[in-house]
C-alpha cells in the first residue's frame, strides 16, 4: 500500500499572499469574492493551514495586478528590496539601474 503525504503546515513554502492584498487595499472578503472563494478559505491559504494549488495561484495573481511568480517570492511592503526601487523608477531610469548594478558585480568581480 502506497504510504500516504503528509502535509506539515510548518513546511509549507512561504508566500505574500496576504502581503499583496493588503498592499491592493483589499479585505479578505474582496479578495475571496474576487476570486469566488470563501473567506475562511482564503484565510486558511494566509495562513498556511491549508496549501495552494497552481490554479489557485494564478487566478490570486490575477486578481491582484501581479504575476504568481510575485506571490512566492516578494514582498509588495518592503521599501528595501530591490524590485521596489525597479517598480518605482521611470524607463529611462531603469537603464541607469541595469548600468550602476553591472558596474558593481564587474567590480566585485576583479
Amino acid at each position: 500500500m502506497p504510504r500516504r503525504i503528509q502535509h506539515d503546515p510548518a513546511r509549507r513554502r512561504r508566500h505574500f499572499i496576504k502581503e499583496w492584498r493588503d498592499y491592493r487595499e483589499l479585505t479578505q472578503e474582496q479578495l475571496a469574492d474576487r476570486l469566488s472563494m470563501s473567506a475562511a478559505s482564503l484565510s486558511r491559504i494566509e495562513s498556511y493551514k491549508q496549501p495552494y494549488t497552481q490554479d489557485f495561484l494564478e487566478a490570486c495573481a490575477d486578481a491582484l495586478r501581479t504575476d504568481a511568480a510575485s506571490l512566492i517570492m516578494r514582498n509588495p511592503t518592503d521599501d528595501d528590496a530591490i524590485w521596489s526601487l525597479w517598480d518605482a523608477a521611470k524607463p529611462g531610469q531603469r537603464d541607469l539601474i541595469l548600468d550602476l548594478a553591472r558596474s558593481v558585480v564587474k567590480k566585485a568581480a576583479s
